[in-house]
């Protein structure tokens, strides 16, 4: 292994191994980047791969957890370490994280934590919506900033067969207005498109951010499923959603940051905004900010990537916090440049969806 030196890393002789819950020292001059100059600054948590949906784009309905989960400590101290090189915003991912009990403490600890400039880093999540609407409030004054809900049908009764859960579409639209009464602004409603199955959702979700207040992102269909299943021909593609939505609407595109997922429009109103994530019609890999740890502790550099990284093992053998930076260091080295989706010989990745975190 290369000596920390080789890394910029200031290691304190006396206090090699850090307490999980203290305060992150700059690790690093250098920020976090891969081999194509491109800074790593976004990190995602998966805190469980179990779900209380069964969303029939993503889960066979025959499986259930598959990976261990580990104590919030142990995720603690990673987040910890990687705000030391750099890392600037958390999002926490399942499954459906908020079936973990102690997340709100959880948030509470991440928010303690402070980045290289000094800040409380942005702590975010991505939720079913389902358990939403009495911990918001706890979420938002222990320290959450954002809330992504996944939501593909604004019809109770599609709702329903989507996610294969009755009479859930009540409980996540009260998850969603309890998030913003609480403040976690702006509310996006995240909606996976499947041709056969939802796409003549579009307009419906347009009325629906313009009534709601909120921001409805739409996703293209990915290779991630459990049922490996996925075909080009079911994808919705970005130009699709926009001339379907067009004919409720005019819209206008808003100017985002080059490392943003989705692009982004407003009506021509100006009321309501939605974003399209278009991974399979328009790669943004040339951009991606983002690194991943699996509910057990494994780095994953890329949604496709076809092995993962074990920091976790590292924890479990004693490893002290500078060993854990050059480890992730030589692994954001080897992300991939981009991912192959619909190329010939496309290699699906080593896990699925709900066992990578959204």
């Amino acid at each position: 292994m290369l000596p920390s030196s080789a890394f910029g890393i200031q290691v304190n002789s006396t206090d090699l191994q850090t307490p999980a819950g203290a305060q992150p020292e700059k690790i690093s001059d250098v920020p976090l980047t891969d081999k194509f100059g491109r800074t790593i600054h976004d990190l995602r948590i998966s805190i469980t791969d179990r779900c209380n949906y069964r969303c029939v784009y993503c889960r066979t309905g025959t499986n259930g957890a598959a990976f261990a989960e580990l104590p919030f400590d142990d995720y603690l101290r990673m987040a910890r370490v990687l705000i030391g090189l750099g890392i600037t915003k958390i999002r926490l991912t399942g499954g459906e994280p908020l079936l973990r009990k102690g997340i709100v403490e959880f948030v509470r600890d991440l928010s303690k934590l402070r980045t290289l400039q000094g800040k409380k880093p942005e702590i975010a999540l991505t939720t079913n919506g389902h358990l939403l609407a009495e911990i918001a409030q706890p979420l938002k004054d222990a320290g959450l900033d954002r809330v992504s809900v996944s939501m593909d049908a604004v019809d109770p009764e599609r709702f329903a067969r989507i996610t294969r859960v009755p009479n859930g579409y009540d409980s996540v639209l009260a998850g969603v207005r309890a998030s913003q009464r609480a403040g976690l602004d702006p509310v996006k409603v995240n909606c996976v498109l499947l041709r056969g199955f939802n796409e003549d959702q579009v307009i419906p979700f347009g009325m629906f951010a313009r009534d709601e207040g909120v921001i409805v992102r739409f996703i293209e269909f990915m290779p991630l499923e459990e049922g490996r299943v996925w075909t080009p021909e079911v994808v919705v593609t970005l130009d699709e959603i926009v001339a379907r939505m067009s004919e409720y609407r005019p819209l206008v595109e808003i100017e985002r940051a080059p490392s943003e997922t989705a692009r982004r429009y407003r009506f021509s109103d100006g009321v309501g905004e939605i974003g399209i994530i278009a991974p399979v019609s328009r790669p943004f890999c040339g951009h991606c900010s983002r690194i991943r740890i699996t509910s057990d502790g494994k780095l994953r550099t890329c949604l496709f990537s076809v092995w993962d990284h074990d920091l976790h093992e590292l924890m479990r053998r004693g490893e002290p916090d500078d060993k854990l930076a050059e480890f992730i260091e030589a692994v954001v080295n080897k992300k991939e440049e981009r991912h192959h989706i619909g190329e010939p010989g496309f290699v699906p990745a080593s896990r699925t969806m709900v066992h990578i975190g959204g």
